[in-house]
């Protein structure tokens, strides 16, 4: 309790024991925090015993770094269950996380800079300047949109995006920012629809062929995953049945060693994207350990399978 006769404190007796500053506590006043009680005969401001817990409450919210705004909300709308509450601090939570990963990538740009030799610097630049911090993936979803068959379901398409296109990590070594930057620049070089290179498949596949061919493959390239994890040598078993298979059931054809034969032909004749499925493996491997598997090593661990079969074969 105040110790006036009224019952009531000033501004400055209020802020001296909420610990902050007369203009703070007129600060809150005038934006609705902190409703004054009465104001004196010579206009001064007036607060009843009630006001010290909700500015110690305003101060303990605005350090949590709620916005104004928010902190009204809450104290205006404050329920039993504090859903208000937790839903402001969940995006503050939110909005904080965001702020750190552009600083950690910010940070690991800085330092691609600063210890890369002298002429280097200006390619390094360039490099890093066309990211955001943290960097979109929009640049390499728009690549292989172009680059899928143009009557791929959405649904199909997105399960693709989803295994080819690498989320930036959130607190990224230097190596990782550089390859990320790097594949930001492969995907957006000059290069038109018609030139972008396409496998053979895409042209044969029909209307529906495109989702079952990259379903059939998803699993392929999943065991096939699990044997890269393993460092076992490409090896003719059940992943590459699956590889194969994924091919068959779009030509409607029977799985045949002159099949396989004439599938590993066309493969190899196929335009390849290695240098994408590179920068992605430094991107997701944790620089110093073993790299993690992508559908194009994948992809190459199959078709090496496929080829040593075929090869022996002949």
């Amino acid at each position: 309790m105040f110790t006036s006769h009224d019952g009531l404190c000033s501004i400055g007796e209020l802020a001296e024991r909420a610990g902050v500053t007369v203009k703070a506590v007129r600060f809150y006043s005038d934006r609705g925090l902190l409703p004054e009680a009465s104001r004196s005969a010579g206009g001064h401001r007036r607060y009843g015993p009630e006001a010290l817990g909700r500015l110690r409450l305003v101060r303990s919210l605005r350090a949590l770094g709620l916005p104004v705004r928010e902190v009204h909300r809450i104290l205006d709308e404050e329920d039993e269950a504090g859903s208000v509450l937790e839903d402001a601090v969940a995006g503050q939570l939110r909005e904080l996380g965001s702020q750190l990963k552009a600083l950690r990538w910010r940070e690991a740009g800085l330092q691609l800079v600063q210890e890369c030799p002298p002429g280097e610097r200006a390619g390094r630049l360039a490099l890093i300047g066309a990211l955001a911090a943290p960097p979109s993936t929009a640049p390499l979803a728009r690549f292989w949109r172009s680059w899928l068959p143009a009557r791929m379901p959405a649904r199909a398409t997105a399960a693709f995006l989803e295994a080819a296109v690498p989320e930036p990590p959130d607190d990224p070594e230097p190596a990782q920012a550089l390859a990320f930057a790097r594949l930001n620049a492969f995907v957006t070089r000059p290069c038109t629809g018609a030139e972008q290179p396409r496998p053979e498949a895409h042209r044969t596949a029909g209307a529906h062929g495109p989702a079952v061919l990259y379903a059939g493959l998803a699993r392929a390239y999943e065991l096939a995953g699990t044997q890269l994890r393993r460092g076992r040598e490409p090896y003719a078993g059940e992943e590459l049945d699956s590889f194969v298979g994924a091919y068959t059931s779009v030509y409607g054809a029977r799985d045949t060693p002159a099949f396989r034969s004439r599938l590993a032909r066309q493969l190899a004749a196929d335009p390849r994207i290695d240098r994408y499925w590179e920068l992605v493996t430094e991107v997701i491997s944790i620089p110093g350990g073993p790299p993690e598997p992508t559908p194009g090593s994948a992809h190459d661990w199959l078709f090496a399978a496929l080829d040593a079969q075929t090869t022996a074969a002949a």
